[in-house]
């Protein structure tokens, strides 16, 4: 009684407020001084309580002329040792008495001559390349700081994405490090025509962003409104370019996705040659593509390397899949509890006798169903890849197989489901069918209430708000509507690619056809 009765030693704790902390675009425009010391201080002020931060003071004549300061871990140490310290320190490069009061340009002009260097004279600018991985170069007697491009940080290797797999095309993807980004896009677009506008956002973290986007190809309104968008976000650090995207999207609240996303290269190079534009983040391999549509959620990157019969085909399957996944469920529990003269009499008799020892009505039976699937789908993403899949499957077949078996749900229920979520694999963006899963639940219980009334009911919400909505400007439902007919021939199929002579009319601001009319494969006569 005592122990509960006596005050918590923890609640008499006082967390005292942190002393202001300056940011770094913050840091005042102070100059360097002519004074090496002074410098130095200063800077490791600034790095107070970094133990990452490296001094490396180099002395001439027993006396320090030269100071070295960079990021161990960001910094090419190996490049550093031969380029730098080797002359300095092994070669004796400075050891000259001739020498005196030319350290700046020797190193400058001799010793870096195949490596970018920059100078500063403010502490800001030379505190901000230190910490993008730059070498920061003081020198005795010079007000001036060299800065040497010696970036050598760990990064992943170019390989497959996980996330967009395709049987015939590229298997590059982008990594986590922007300039091997920007590089496999200048690989397939080798025109000085693709800009790639840079700014950094983020106060402390600082992260480079580029825009990506083809002059005389994409309109210039949007470019102004990408820039626009970009250029008002404040906020600490960018960790992904999510955080981008909820920043720069029409409408936040949507369920439906406005930015696309990819980790392929020629997805995103695609994307440019209509009149798209491309937003790349550092540390992330996924690019956002503005504007987005309906459509481009429903095309998949290999709908493009396989014969534009093949793959008119199964784009049709594909949205075929798609109204399966949004309505099936709530179309089997209209028809099941309201509306079961609408079933014929042979399959009413088999759904009827599965349910007839199950105590909940169906609606109750698809919504558990449904929360199962998603969870099982959630456990097979988050748990270890070499048990992941195999859990899911086998969770769906023992749970599945026990709740039939139990009498708690009914097998048309179980497949119902598991149709479903088959429809909803076929969707080839993450992002569309997330969106697609959240509507799925309002949609089965506007059934369950009201039965076809309540799914048309939610088909025409869904319809006018789709319709409504905008991706920079642009009808989310384009071409459709607003009607575009020249650009239909890539909505529900994919046309010839002789026969596509322009590019998306909505994006496409080129008065030249990309492809140039003629060019249909004929036979050749033969010469008699």
């Amino acid at each position: 009684m005592v122990f509960f009765m006596s005050k918590s030693p923890i609640r008499r704790l006082k967390f005292k407020k942190n002393k202001t902390v300056s940011l770094l675009s913050d840091i005042p425009n102070k100059q360097l001084s002519t004074d090496l010391y002074t410098n130095e201080q200063i800077l490791k002020d600034f790095f107070s309580n970094c133990s990452d931060f490296v001094t490396r003071p180099i002395a001439i004549n027993n006396e320090t002329k030269i100071i070295l300061f960079y990021i161990e871990g960001l910094t090419d140490t190996k490049t550093l040792d031969i380029v730098l310290l080797k002359p300095l320190m092994v070669n004796g490069l400075l050891n000259d008495s001739s020498m005196e009061g030319k350290f700046r340009e020797i190193v400058e002009q001799q010793l870096l001559p195949s490596t970018q260097v920059k100078t500063a004279t403010e502490f800001s600018k030379l505190v901000d390349s230190i910490l993008k991985g730059e070498l920061g170069i003081l020198v005795e007697n010079e007000a001036k700081a060299l800065i040497a491009d010696m970036k050598g940080s760990e990064q992943r290797s170019v390989e497959e994405p996980s996330t967009e797999v395709t049987i015939r095309g590229p298997k590059d993807g982008f990594t986590e490090t922007l300039r091997v980004n920007t590089s496999l896009l200048r690989k397939r677009i080798r025109s000085t025509n693709l800009k790639l506008e840079a700014l950094t956002i983020g106060k402390l973290s600082q992260t480079d962003v580029v825009i990506a986007y083809i002059e005389g190809i994409v309109s210039e309104s949007l470019l102004q409104e990408v820039r626009k968008r970009l250029k008002r976000i404040e906020i600490d650090g960018i960790l992904e370019s999510e955080y981008i995207e909820e920043f720069i999207e029409d409408a936040p609240y949507s369920p439906f996705p406005q930015v696309e996303n990819s980790e392929r290269p020629d997805i995103v190079t695609a994307n440019l040659l209509e009149g798209k534009v491309a937003i790349m983040v550092d540390n992330t391999p996924f690019a956002l593509i503005v504007p987005m549509t309906f459509w481009s959620g429903l095309q998949a990157v290999e709908d493009y390397y396989e014969r534009f019969i093949y793959t008119s085909f199964i784009r049709l399957i594909r949205y075929f899949m798609f109204n399966i996944a949004m309505y099936l469920p709530s179309i089997y529990v209209a028809l099941t509890t309201y509306h079961p003269k609408l079933i014929p009499t042979t399959l009413l008799i088999s759904i009827a006798a599965a349910r007839e020892n199950v105590p909940f009505p169906t609606i109750i039976e698809a919504l558990m169903m449904e929360l199962v699937f998603e969870g099982l789908r959630e456990a097979g993403i988050r748990l270890p890849k070499a048990v992941g899949s195999a859990v899911s499957i086998v969770g769906a077949l023992v749970i599945g197989q026990a709740a039939v078996q139990a009498g708690i749900v009914s097998a048309p229920t179980v497949i119902v489901v598991a149709a479903t979520g088959i429809a909803s694999f076929c969707i080839p963006r993450y992002n569309l069918g997330t969106a697609l899963r959240l509507i799925r639940f309002p949609m089965l219980i506007l059934a369950g209430m009201f039965g076809l009334y309540g799914i048309v009911i939610g088909f025409i919400i869904v319809n006018i708000h789709v319709v409504n909505l905008r991706s920079f400007g642009v009808p989310y439902f384009t071409p459709v509507a607003p009607q575009i007919p020249s650009d239909l021939m890539d909505v529900l199929i994919r046309g010839p690619r002789w026969a596509n002579q322009y590019g998306p009319r909505f994006t496409f601001f080129r008065k030249k056809p990309r492809i140039p009319s003629g060019q249909k494969p004929t036979p050749q006569k033969k010469e008699e």
